[in-house]
């Protein structure tokens, strides 16, 4: 059994369940989102201290129509992108979690919804980690689809040039993170169904599951047969599907919930990525 402390008789199920889960899986795939990294000084989007709860307006700035349109709101984007607390972030304790369940050899896929690079910064291999909404670490132009850093950019912004335009084609240049109104990338999204698809536990942690087509890889895991463990401060609407649901801080919940003792475990591995089962 596992040592459950204080808590009260429902959570303490959900925490037993949870852990025999991790206990037995040999094959995880992981869904982080903004929750995973407050606990690093990068504030959430829609939690209670979110940044769109604080100040709606600020949403404009990662709205594509917004951004395209309104030479304001851009210039905003590019202060904002200066002061990201991700420059001065360190990954944290439940990012370590994650690169020691790599190092275990059971993680499938780490699917993310941030864009601050700490899963990588943890020691996590970068061919685990699948960046749903891209980096705020790179830049792309909009017209031509030249790349280029973040730090370059914000030199321009340094030096007096509040707007900087593409030094290719002058098109309009961006953070490579995918705004709303912005599709994800096609492969990228067809490497997470893969990953969703082809474990036998997918574990969602610090993210809200409302943003699609991110949240849905929730949904297509259980029914490829995957048990689901939610990691998430507020509700979320995928909790009824889970087979265990864990409230509280990820930096405490992961590393807890992750150290659990391996079971031996020898029956057959068959998921809907095994093309054997086809």
């Amino acid at each position: 059994m596992v040592d459950v402390g204080e808590c009260d008789e429902e959570d303490a199920a959900g925490w037993q369940r949870a852990c025999e889960l991790v206990a037995a899986a040999r094959r995880i795939t992981v869904l982080t989102g903004a929750g995973i990294s407050t606990g690093a000084g990068i504030p959430d989007f829609r939690g209670p201290n979110g940044v769109w709860t604080r100040d709606p307006r600020a949403q404009r700035l990662s709205d594509i129509d917004s951004y395209l349109a309104d030479p304001e709101v851009r210039r905003a984007a590019w202060r904002s992108r200066a002061r990201h607390p991700a420059w001065e972030a360190e990954p944290g304790p439940a990012h370590r979690a994650l690169t020691e369940l790599a190092n275990s050899g059971r993680l499938r896929a780490l699917l993310t919804q941030n864009i601050d690079e700490l899963h990588q910064r943890a020691g996590l291999d970068p061919e685990l980690v699948l960046e749903l909404h891209g980096s705020m670490f790179g830049t792309v132009c909009l017209e031509c689809g030249e790349t280029g850093t973040m730090r370059a950019a914000l030199r321009r912004v340094a030096e007096g040039d509040p707007d900087p335009s593409c030094e290719r084609c002058g098109g309009i240049l961006k953070s490579a993170t995918v705004s709303f109104g912005q599709a994800l990338d096609p492969e990228v999204v067809r490497s997470g169904q893969r990953a969703a698809m082809d474990c036998e536990l997918f574990l969602t942690a610090g993210t809200s599951l409302t943003v699609h087509p991110a949240a849905g890889f929730a949904e297509l895991a259980v029914r490829a047969g995957a048990d689901l463990i939610v990691c998430n401060a507020e509700p979320t609407p995928y909790d009824d599907q889970a087979a265990a649901v864990l409230r509280g801080n990820l930096d405490e919940v992961l590393p807890r919930l992750l150290s659990v003792p391996t079971v031996p475990n020898s029956s057959p591995l068959r998921t809907w990525g095994d093309p054997s089962t086809w």
